[in-house]
């Protein structure tokens, strides 16, 4: 089973938001760069966060089918790419 607590961070050195999955009592980080945010939704530079909470859904989607399909990155996390949008 695959549920999303409301566990969100930005990271300024990666440019990155990382969002937590949990998968069968572990966790998971989703990765979505500023750029994919940017392409995706239009965010500006200051709104990145507000625009994580507003496409929520569509985020914790694409991240579902990334890990059902154990698309993880080397270190266990999951990457969004503008394409899994």
């Amino acid at each position: 089973m695959i549920s999303f607590p409301r566990l969100e961070c930005w990271n300024d050195v990666t440019q990155m938001v990382t969002v937590v999955a949990e998968v069968d009592k572990k966790r998971v980080l989703c990765r979505i760069s500023l750029e994919s945010l940017r392409a995706k939704f239009g965010v500006t530079d200051d709104k990145y966060m507000q625009s994580v909470a507003r496409h929520r859904l569509d985020i914790q989607e694409a991240a579902r089918k990334l890990i059902e399909r154990n698309y993880y990155e080397a270190d266990g996390s999951v990457l969004i790419q503008t394409h899994d949008l």
